[in-house]
């Protein structure tokens, strides 16, 4: 990992979940953080760009790392972390908001020692 890792969070469509990592995680000084979605009809979907650029993925379901194993099997990819969280919350939702922060901020330290 770098000085400053770089984060990518995955979700469906990158309006809800993922924007929602984003925007609670964008001014933590421990890493860069971006978000992207799978589906075509994603605000930001993601690249193999975004792939290169990330030391680490989290995406909400097992569903969605297997999609990026499928997409992207010619690349050396990250680390994939799946956070289990389902589809059923708002952006900025409080529990999402919680959620997100626990199961994140626990990898890291756990797994990544950040």
């Amino acid at each position: 990992m770098t000085e400053r890792p770089n984060i990518l969070v995955v979700c469906g469509r990158n309006k809800k979940r993922s924007r929602t990592a984003e925007h609670i995680f964008k001014n933590d000084d421990r890493f860069n953080i971006r978000s992207a979605g799978l589906s075509p009809k994603s605000d930001r979907k993601i690249s193999e760009n975004d792939l290169n650029w990330a030391d680490l993925v989290f995406v909400m379901e097992n569903g969605h790392r297997g999609k990026i194993w499928g997409l992207y099997r010619h690349l050396e990819l990250p680390d994939i972390e799946v956070l289990n969280i389902p589809d059923e919350y708002e952006f900025m939702n409080e529990e999402l908001v919680d959620m997100l922060s626990d199961r994140i901020n626990d990898t890291l330290r756990i797994v990544y020692k950040i």
